[in-house]
């Protein structure tokens, strides 16, 4: 799946990122990731993760939310602890990459284009399939 076919599918925020990633290797890919960790923003005042959606599935805590109130402008809120690096960093590369865009948008991301971020040699599959249940979460809740 690392074809322009694939990242045609991707709205353009998230092509890049996954451009980024595929311009690097080895190291240089999980230094990428924790640029993206540092980036991911503070819940909005009006957001307690009390009221966020736990994602078991990722190793570290994960809660999210997605308001969906403008079906063309979807806004995605991500809270992990800052000593969950690698958690963050997916948040943040999905905060980044889906966030503003419209459901339609969303839903039409392949399930699994985390794999052409590359971080598999990396990131363990388990941590992986954090980053898939997150985006699996998102489409649930705006089909």
């Amino acid at each position: 799946m690392t074809d322009t076919g694939s990242t045609a599918q991707l709205p353009e925020s998230l092509a890049e990122i996954v451009e980024d990633f595929a311009a690097v290797t080895g190291q240089d890919k999980l230094q990428l990731l924790l640029e993206f960790s540092r980036e991911l923003p503070e819940l909005p005042s009006h957001l307690e993760q009390a009221a966020m959606e736990p994602v078991p599935e990722c190793q570290s805590p994960l809660f999210l939310s997605v308001d969906s109130g403008d079906r063309d402008g979807v806004q995605l809120y991500f809270s992990a602890p800052p000593e969950a690096p690698t958690t963050r960093g997916f948040a943040s590369i999905l905060h980044q990459g889906l966030d503003g865009h419209s459901a339609q948008d969303i839903l039409a991301v392949p399930d699994d284009f985390y794999l052409d971020l590359g971080l598999g040699d990396v990131v363990s599959p388990l941590r992986l399939r954090g980053m898939s249940a997150m985006l699996a979460r998102i489409k649930r809740h705006l089909r």
